[in-house]
């Protein structure tokens, strides 16, 4: 168990020096663990991750390389159109499944990619919380 831990805390320590020393900006949700272990289909792999670990990791390691690092609130990042902010589950559409990985947005029709589609809205968030600090 003591292999698998030290190997997991090596390889997150790559992962976070990689990203500061590599961007000036670093955006990632805030995400909050608790809640995605609540699917019992992916709790095991979740609880794998690290997340909560990755994240300090990335926001002490962008101190010490003067390196910008925001966390946003994970909210709607998949469910909102990046091009013209339409969020599903409204106007009488219904959220999207996490099995749905692809979408076209029924107000612009914009075909998507949903992490791609999510890390865009993530970015823009970041950014907006840049300019209000």
């Amino acid at each position: 168990q003591r292999e698998v831990a030290n190997r997991r805390k090596n390889f997150l320590h790559l992962v976070s020096t990689a990203l500061i020393k590599n961007h000036d900006l670093v955006v990632a949700e805030e995400l909050r663990s608790k809640n995605l272990l609540r699917n019992h289909a992916l709790a095991m792999s979740i609880a794998d991750v690290g997340w909560r670990t990755l994240l300090g990791m990335l926001a002490y390691k962008a101190d010490l390389y003067k390196c910008q690092f925001v966390t946003v609130n994970p909210r709607n990042t998949t469910q909102t159109c990046h091009d013209c902010g339409f969020v599903m589950g409204t106007e009488s559409t219904q959220k999207l499944p996490l099995a749905d990985r692809q979408w076209t947005c029924p107000r612009c029709g914009a075909y998507h990619i949903r992490d791609h589609n999510a890390a865009q809205n993530i970015l823009a968030k970041g950014l907006t919380a840049l300019v209000k600090q």
